[in-house]
Parts: C-alpha cells; sequence; structure tokens
C-alpha cells in the first residue's frame, strides 16, 4: 500500500504544476478585469464613462456583426456581376465580361489582416539586413568598433521621426502608374523595419561574440571553413541571444507599426483607432478600446509564437526559456 502511494506522488506533483499553470494566468486575469470594472466606472471622459470589459465586450460583438454583413454585401455585389454577365453573354457570346472588385469600407477584422502582413513584411525585411551584419561584426571586432556609434545613434530614433523621412523618399523613388503594391504599405513596411532592426542586431553581434573560446579553437584546430565555421559553431551557440533580439524586435516592430498607421492614415489598426477616434461617437470610445485589447492580445501571441520557435530551434533542450 506504502509503495502505490509513493508511486502516485510524482503524478500528484505534476497534476499540482500543470493545474498551477492553468490556474494562476486565470486568477491574473480575473483580478484584471475586476479591477478594469472598478476603476472604468470612476473615469468620465468627454465621451463619457470608460467602457469595462462588459461594455468593451458589447462593442467587440457589433464589429463582428459589422464583419459578416459587410461580407454579405461583397458575395451580393459579385453575384449581381454574375448575373449581369451572364445575361450579356447570352446576348453576345463575344461580349467582353470581368468582375470588379468590392470596394467597401474594410471592416475591423480586415484592417486587423493588414497589419499583421504589413507586420510580417517589415519585420523579415529587419531580420534579414541585422542577422548577417550582426554576424559579420561579432566575427571581426574592428567592424563592430567601426559601426557602434551608427548603430547606437540610430537606434533610439522614433518612428515619428523616421516616418516623414521615409514617406517623402518613396514618394520620390517610388513612381509607377501601375505600382505592385500600394505607397502606404511600402512606407509602413520601411518604419517598421528601420525601428526593428537595431535589437536582433545588436544581440547577434552580442551572440557571436559570446561564443566559447573552446568552440572556436576546436574549428581551429579542424580548419573548418569560415561558412562551416558559422553554420556549426558560431550560430548554434548564438541561438539564444539571437532569438532574444528577436522578440524584442518583433515587440518594437508591432509598436511602431500601430504608431505609423495612426500618424500617416495607412490601413490598419492604428488608422482604425485614429478614425474612431476622430468619429467621435458614443460607440467610439468602446470600439477603441476593442482595439487596444487586440492590439495587445495579437502582441502576446506574437511573442508566445517566436518563444515556440525558439524552443524549437535551440539545441539546448533543458534550457529554460519564457
Amino acid at each position: 500500500m506504502a509503495s502505490n502511494v509513493i508511486s502516485l506522488m510524482p503524478f500528484k506533483g505534476a497534476v499540482t504544476s500543470r493545474s498551477k499553470v492553468l490556474l494562476l494566468p486565470i486568477i491574473g486575469i480575473a483580478l484584471f478585469l475586476m479591477i478594469w470594472h472598478m476603476s472604468a466606472k470612476q473615469v468620465q471622459t468627454s465621451l463619457g464613462t470608460l467602457p469595462g470589459p462588459i461594455q468593451t465586450f458589447s462593442q467587440f460583438s457589433n464589429l463582428v456583426d459589422e464583419h459578416f454583413a459587410e461580407r454579405e454585401k461583397e458575395v451580393a455585389f459579385i453575384e449581381r456581376q454574375e448575373v449581369r454577365n451572364a445575361a450579356k453573354l447570352e446576348k453576345d457570346p463575344n461580349a467582353t465580361v470581368k468582375i470588379r472588385p468590392y470596394t467597401g469600407k474594410p471592416t475591423f477584422f480586415d484592417q486587423i489582416l493588414t497589419s499583421l502582413f504589413t507586420v510580417a513584411c517589415g519585420f523579415i525585411l529587419a531580420s534579414v539586413i541585422a542577422i548577417p551584419l550582426g554576424i559579420l561584426l561579432g566575427l571581426n571586432q574592428s567592424l563592430y568598433q567601426a559601426f557602434n556609434p551608427i548603430i547606437q545613434l540610430l537606434k533610439p530614433v522614433s518612428p515619428l521621426a523616421w516616418l516623414p523621412i521615409v514617406t517623402m523618399v518613396v514618394s520620390a523613388t517610388y513612381v509607377s502608374s501601375d505600382p505592385l503594391v500600394a505607397k502606404s504599405f511600402v512606407n509602413s513596411l520601411l518604419t517598421v523595419a528601420l525601428c526593428s532592426l537595431w535589437p536582433t542586431l545588436i544581440n547577434t553581434a552580442v551572440g557571436v561574440t559570446s561564443v566559447d573560446k573552446d568552440l572556436v579553437n576546436v574549428s581551429r584546430v579542424l580548419r573548418l571553413s569560415w561558412w562551416k565555421h558559422i553554420t556549426t559553431i558560431v550560430l548554434p551557440s548564438a541561438i539564444p541571444m539571437v532569438f532574444t533580439g528577436l522578440r524584442l524586435s518583433l515587440g518594437i516592430a508591432w509598436m511602431v507599426l500601430i504608431a505609423a498607421e495612426m500618424l500617416a492614415q495607412n490601413p490598419g489598426l492604428g488608422k482604425f483607432v485614429w478614425d474612431e477616434f476622430q468619429n467621435g461617437s458614443s460607440a467610439s470610445l468602446g470600439r477603441i478600446m476593442v482595439a487596444v485589447i487586440t492590439i495587445g492580445f495579437i502582441g502576446l501571441l506574437l511573442d508566445r509564437g517566436m518563444l515556440a520557435l525558439q524552443k524549437r530551434m535551440s539545441w539546448d533542450k533543458s534550457q529554460d526559456l519564457r
């Protein structure tokens, strides 16, 4: 009997640990919602009382309904064209017909998809620049000392300062009667890339510099080529620092994008927030709160996704990553 109890103790510990993992976040969220609910009643604005969780959820439901209503309008718009084209072809089989795209107002969820696509492109561009450059700077101390003042000079520049410069440069150079992508997208993408590449660049350089000297000596003894040295010695050792930089860069990219969309009125969540602020209706404050919670939730998902990727790619599976 005693042996059976002892054998069940590890299982009991595992169940307790999993319960804490689920229970503690639920308690934290519940406390946050309660504080939000109690505090919102005390805040009066020009548009009324600050919306609490219930009012915010009500506005979220309205945004969902508006999205599906807009999709129904789009389907009906396409169907009307198809019927008209079919009738036209019936009269004249050689007639030229086409389906015009639906140009209705983008919904809240359309704006989310626009922002996610833009931040993904900007983050990928920043990573493609930052990781190779960080490896080069980490391998060459003289090169690092030469470029470090420039990095420290440009790193703290706000997106609000970069955006006008980027906009003017893009307007002057990206001239086409039939552009592949909109200028607003290029402006947001470049602003995001310029502001978010620095954490990845710096952390990659530090990670490469911190490679164990014994591993470097092994590479020399084996006479590994430069490329082999990078792929088998440097990158595996620097992965934790590289991913730390990538996680920081992704968080900065998401924040910068929202600010850029608000300032330049580019399509996305930032524009949605600004439009609701300018609208000034009784529902605007609740819709802005929905956008704020959505921005934070998406930022959380992006960070957790990058963390999961780091755990998958890291060679040290015993490392506690958070």
